[in-house]
């Protein structure tokens, strides 16, 4: 067998795979490695892998060497707040790095790990509000390639609101034991749970464009994640709390004095 062709079945026998197949060179900047994995992905377009809630991550591929196989596994990587979860997409054979990434992007799209990001239709001025909005198209594909699932700036600016009222908050918590809906401020001893929805996500009435690519996947998703709203306002109404949706394209002053009042009106009759 040729040393090609040894390549070519996913297993070096006689030495491990050559660093050319899988391994990155030393000192690439962060900006060299994102551009890696976009070009062998098609795009950064095609690098989103759907965590659910309406809640979006850029993945990368890993490529690994087994000393004792010796052959390379691909794995999806992705970051989703703070933890790096791994999902293994299977052996890869090609003789360089980057053929190798590209051959995982495919294997990882053909199983179905892999969703496209929308396009999105602009305005004839480029957003659906005004240049300074946050519910602008061009804003929303920031956040949908940042993938950011907290800390965003909307969520940014209504702590700072509520924190400027003297309201204090605890951040990402599941006001539920045992429902996997996570808040993005929780008031606990108010019961109030607070949740800042994207425009484009959860089907902005004001803001939401139909995506031109994949328009009845996207539609689907929406329409899940609206009916997931409702669902979860209805358990946590069930459960004692009041849930509160916040645009982002709200003022965040306005939002969290609406809050404010909520809380005080919550206690003042639980005091009554």
């Amino acid at each position: 067998m040729t040393t090609t062709e040894t390549a070519r079945s996913g297993r070096w026998k006689a030495e491990a795979p050559p660093a050319r197949a899988w391994k990155g060179r030393k000192g690439r900047t962060r900006d060299a490695r994102t551009a890696e994995q976009d070009h062998a992905a098609g795009g950064r377009h095609r690098r989103t892998v759907d965590l659910g809630d309406g809640r979006f991550a850029c993945a990368s591929i890993e490529l690994k060497v087994l000393p004792k196989t010796r052959r390379i596994r691909a794995y999806l990587r992705w970051s989703d707040k703070g933890r790096s979860p791994a999902k293994y997409v299977g052996e890869v054979d090609q003789e360089t790095r980057a053929a190798n990434l590209a051959q995982a992007w495919q294997m990882a799209r053909a199983s179905g790990l892999l969703v496209e990001e929308p396009s999105l239709e602009e305005s004839q001025d480029g957003t659906v509000r005004s240049e300074s909005s946050w519910a602008s198209t061009s804003a929303v594909r920031a956040v949908m390639r940042a993938n950011k699932s907290r800390d965003t700036r909307p969520e940014m600016a209504l702590r700072s609101a509520i924190h400027a009222i003297g309201m204090r908050y605890r951040v990402g918590v599941r006001p539920l034991a045992g429902v996997r809906r996570t808040a993005d401020l929780v008031f606990t001893k108010a019961k109030v749970a607070v949740f800042l929805d994207g425009c484009y996500w959860h089907g902005c009435p004001e803001h939401h464009r139909p995506a031109k690519r994949n328009s009845e996947f996207w539609t689907d998703k929406i329409e899940k994640n609206r009916a997931r709203d409702v669902e979860t306002d209805h358990l946590l109404r069930e459960a004692g709390w009041e849930p509160v949706r916040v645009w982002e394209h709200e003022d965040p002053v306005g939002a969290a004095e609406r809050i404010a009042q909520l809380i005080r009106d919550r206690r003042s009759t639980d005091g009554a």
